[in-house]
């Protein structure tokens, strides 16, 4: 298995989202190993961040496109978790399921389905280096470059049972400034103008938006706000989440967030409200259920499939209309945490199914 190999490769490289050299190293082997299966690349550069890969396969016209979705990026900066080792069922280290054993399964894929036709027709490859901090800045480049594409097959980790993943709550991060007056508490309590009470009030209307029945939270991580216990607050900050599971709720949420900010319960106080939602709902469609039917019948398996309440770039590429599917990297678990594994058999069976799927594309232009 060469590509146990490979995944040790770039698994021993440090690819924290802010370790751009780093990020940018990995993205060179992908470079390679791409480009010599006939792979054109388009280098998006970035100065702050690592630089964004589109690689692009021969075209063939009146058929159909497929993205294959995956990010370069860790969450642990240098020193902290870059050791690699293996025992007979897992292997382990940074990324070994979150996602750079995805990349592989699908770079192993592509290479066997090379060996068959000696040519690799419109199915493309984007790789993002900023994907573990929000996409804040790729998120724009993949919606551009959606549009050209039909389908996307996402390398994030499997189920549990290998299922895939065909939605996904949103999420979005939203600040509220609290502004009120500074004031003696003993001498000169009336002349104040309390942040801190209003602060409350918000909090406490804000997580009465949460719906357990619908699977929308709302939840106010942080809260800033005071000078000292002598002086009335003069200013507040609420720092808050939301995920939720439709467009619906979502409608409902943030037009209840800006009549919460709009309406002061202590008088005289003001508020502004910043941020706002970050990676879209991923909606489990007819589409993405009918493409999930096709897959079962080209490989002659009953692969299920599941709904996430984490997010990934799936979230993003499908909210631009198109047909998205996740979880098609090896199964694995404790990522985010120096547990981190992945499971050796999943890999086999993954690439096995990436193969099967690129073969019947590349020979029927579509699903």
């Amino acid at each position: 298995m060469n590509y146990i190999q490979d995944l040790e490769k770039i698994v021993k490289i440090n690819s924290f989202t802010a370790n751009k050299e780093g990020v940018d190293r990995v993205g060179s082997i992908f470079d390679e190993w791409l480009q010599s299966l006939g792979y054109s690349l388009e280098l998006h550069e970035r100065s702050v961040v690592g630089h964004h890969r589109h690689y692009r396969s021969s075209f063939k016209e009146n058929q159909k496109k497929l993205l294959l979705l995956g990010h370069l990026d860790t969450v642990f900066p240098p020193g902290e978790f870059e050791n690699f080792h293996e025992d007979e069922r897992w292997v382990y280290g940074a990324g070994v399921c979150d996602m750079k054993g995805g990349n592989i399964v699908f770079v192993e894929a592509l290479r066997r389905v090379f060996l068959k036709f000696h040519k690799i027709y419109n199915i493309d490859v984007l790789l993002v280096s900023d994907e573990e901090t929000g996409s804040d800045d790729s998120k724009y480049l993949t919606r551009k470059i959606a549009k050209e594409y039909e389908y996307c097959f996402v390398y994030e980790a499997a189920g549990k049972k290998l299922e895939l993943v065909t939605g996904r709550k949103g999420v979005g991060t939203f600040f509220i400034d609290i502004f009120g007056k500074a004031a003696h508490a003993g001498n000169h309590y009336l002349d104040g103008v309390d942040a801190n009470l209003e602060a409350s009030y918000k909090l406490q209307n804000l997580v009465k938006l949460t719906d357990i029945s619908k699977e929308t939270t709302l939840n106010v991580g942080k809260i800033e706000g005071g000078i000292g216990a002598n002086t009335i607050s003069p200013y507040a900050k609420l720092i808050f989440e939301l995920r939720y599971k439709t467009i619906e709720e979502k409608k409902r949420v943030l037009e209840s967030i800006k009549d919460i900010v709009e309406r002061n319960s202590v008088s005289k106080t003001e508020a502004k409200l910043s941020g706002g939602i970050q990676r879209d709902v991923m909606q489990t469609s007819e589409k993405s259920l009918q493409l999930l039917k096709k897959i079962n019948q080209i490989t002659q398996q009953n692969i299920s499939y599941e709904e996430r309440g984490g997010v990934s770039d799936a979230n993003i590429i499908s909210s631009e209309g198109v047909i998205t599917l996740d979880g098609f990297g090896p199964f694995g678990d404790g990522d985010h945490t120096i547990k981190e594994r992945a499971l050796k058999s999943s890999f086999e069976s993954r690439i096995a199914l990436s193969e099967a799927l690129f073969e019947y594309f590349i020979l029927h232009g579509e699903f």
